[in-house]
């Protein structure tokens, strides 16, 4: 059996983790669509560049959009950017509608130097989200303490949104609270709940940075562990009364989304967290590498549940070699919002070096 088609009728929903002028141009972002159940995708600074330093694709956008008057290299960047980010939610709005608005989206961030800057994120995001102009343009903001605030106050204003760069389950309760927050205030104002989210809670780095400092046994299990407890605190929010109520007065839920899904490790088998994390109502965040060897010879494994027992055994294992957990969680937090930001400074250079190619010399 197709194994991106066996797992999605498990519930869950692979998005793709890139999108390129190139991926959708050739058609190949449709034929994963069609073959391999491929319902949203999500973007970031680091595809973008890749993609504008590795051929001529993007010299027409950047052209014209110089043309028009865009000055700066950021507003470059999110002008060019926007032209992707629109094929593929017109691509995938067929998604969208058939599913109520819980699937079928595209996801993109704003700068990442905003991540302690509430006012400026929601800004930000309003301004992409209404140049875009498609329901189904999903904004991307970091789970910081300044991006929950936008988060809130997005989700307010009626715009969808993916809360980033969460790792614990500290971390997906207070993405889950902002969105609850925003929701409860849109029940105040009387308008429409539905309003798409996604908490994008990431998996490998945690392997990655724990691994090094723990015995045998113990190597490439924190990541899931972590999860499974995530999980379980996902499906106790969907149980609550405060979620009911809401759910009732038809709102959508706030999906748990596994990023970071490829393998870090080579000793491990290249889809072994995409199987592993198979639940209804989330989502799987999953590279082009890594779909394609999950379609190759993936398999799905037992669903989640909510039962932590081996979790917490695992986790306290962990504990008494010698890592805090909690502190880990913290810190892998603060690494990947610089890593964010070393992303993007890498993607205005990369642009700027781009246009000052383009741009003819004064005479």
């Amino acid at each position: 059996m197709n194994a991106p088609r066996e797992l999605h009728a498990t519930g869950q929903r692979l998005w793709l983790d890139n999108i390129t002028k190139d991926l959708i141009d050739s058609g190949t972002l449709a034929r994963y669509v069609a073959e391999f159940h491929v319902t949203g995708v999500t973007s970031n600074p680091t595809i973008l560049q890749k993609a504008v330093s590795s051929g001529n694709d993007y010299d027409d956008a950047i052209g014209s959009a110089l043309a028009d008057g865009t000055e700066s290299v950021e507003a470059l960047i999110f002008a060019i950017a926007l032209e992707d980010l629109v094929a593929a939610a017109d691509l995938l709005r067929p998604v969208f509608d058939a599913s109520g608005g819980t699937d079928g989206y595209v996801s993109v961030e704003v700068s990442p130097d905003l991540a302690d800057d509430a006012d400026d994120t929601v800004a930000a995001g309003q301004e992409l989200f209404f140049l875009a102009d498609r329901p189904n343009v999903m904004i991307k903001v970091p789970g910081t303490a300044a991006g929950l605030e936008a988060v809130e106050e997005l989700v307010a204003v009626g715009i969808p949104v993916n809360v980033t760069l969460l790792f614990s389950t500290q971390h997906y309760e207070a993405a889950a609270e902002a969105y609850l927050r925003g929701i409860e205030r849109r029940l105040a104002g009387g308008l429409p709940l539905p309003v798409g989210s996604v908490a994008s809670v990431f998996v490998s780095r945690w392997d990655a940075a724990a691994d090094p400092h723990l015995p045998e046994e113990l190597v490439s299990r924190t990541a899931l562990a972590v999860m499974q407890r995530v999980f379980a605190s996902y499906q106790e929010m969907l149980a609550s009364d405060r979620w009911t109520r809401l759910a009732e007065a038809g709102a959508l839920p706030q999906k748990v989304l596994w990023a970071s899904t490829g393998t870090k490790n080579p000793a491990l088998p290249d889809t072994f967290y995409v199987g592993r994390l198979a639940a209804p109502g989330t989502v799987d965040t999953i590279p082009e590498a890594t779909l394609s060897a999950f379609a190759d010879h993936g398999v799905v494994g037992d669903l989640l549940g909510t039962d932590t027992t081996d979790a917490d055994e695992v986790l306290g294992d962990v504990e008494r070699a010698g890592i805090d957990v909690a502190a880990l969680g913290a810190r892998l937090q603060i690494d990947g919002a610089a890593a964010f930001r070393e992303s993007w400074a890498a993607l205005v250079a990369c642009v700027q070096r781009r246009v000052d190619e383009l741009q003819p010399v004064a005479p």
